[in-house]
């Protein structure tokens, strides 16, 4: 299975290519954007080779990668669903990590969750994955906001086998993981 199409109501996501570099590169050059990912802006060659990495992941496993996304009036960001892939998330048949990673000029618009919500659909409806994670560092709030407005709830808090207390404030106070089942997404879709 190849990497749908998808549509929310004011959201495209189409599965990223090489098309996407030039929007890519926009993305990790803002250094709020990355302000909890590296600590700093990423430069045209780090975002070259993240695009690449970001590629492999897509054809890791059929039906899962990132996703460009497009509203209306243009680019808005990237989101994800792949098998979980950290020191902190064990490669579990079933289960997908998800993402996403939005323009600064467009925070607080809802896209974040519009997007997430929908490779939540997509991951339950038409993968049949059991579980969706999702992982952030402790302090950013407006992530961790996302994933709970996507339907995910509160997992674990734990501290990463990654060292980022030279280059992320708040790192030293660590991780969080937000998940939601297949189950709990059914029971939520079921008529009241």
């Amino acid at each position: 299975m190849t990497q749908p199409t998808l549509r929310t109501q004011r959201l495209t996501l189409v599965p990223l290519t090489d098309d996407h570099l030039e929007w890519e590169i926009e993305l990790d050059s803002d250094p709020e954007v990355m302000r909890y990912l590296t600590g700093r802006a990423l430069t045209r060659a780090e975002a070259e080779q993240a695009h690449h990495r970001r590629l492999a992941a897509g054809r890791k496993e059929p039906g899962l990668g990132f996703w460009a996304g497009f509203a209306e009036d243009g680019f808005v960001g990237w989101w994800i669903l792949q098998p979980p892939h950290g020191p902190d998330q064990p490669d579990v048949p079933g289960e997908a990590d998800l993402g996403y990673r939005l323009l600064r000029r467009r925070w607080r618009q809802g896209y974040a969750s519009e997007g997430a919500r929908e490779l939540i659909r997509y991951g339950f409806a038409d993968l049949g994955l059991t579980r969706i994670l999702a992982q952030t560092m402790a302090v950013n709030t407006a992530s961790r906001a996302t994933m709970v407005s996507a339907g995910l709830s509160f997992a674990r808090a734990f501290i990463s086998a990654e060292t980022y207390e030279d280059v992320i404030a708040g790192a030293e106070q660590g991780e969080v993981e937000y998940d939601i089942t297949r189950a709990t997404w059914q029971q939520r879709q079921s008529p009241r």
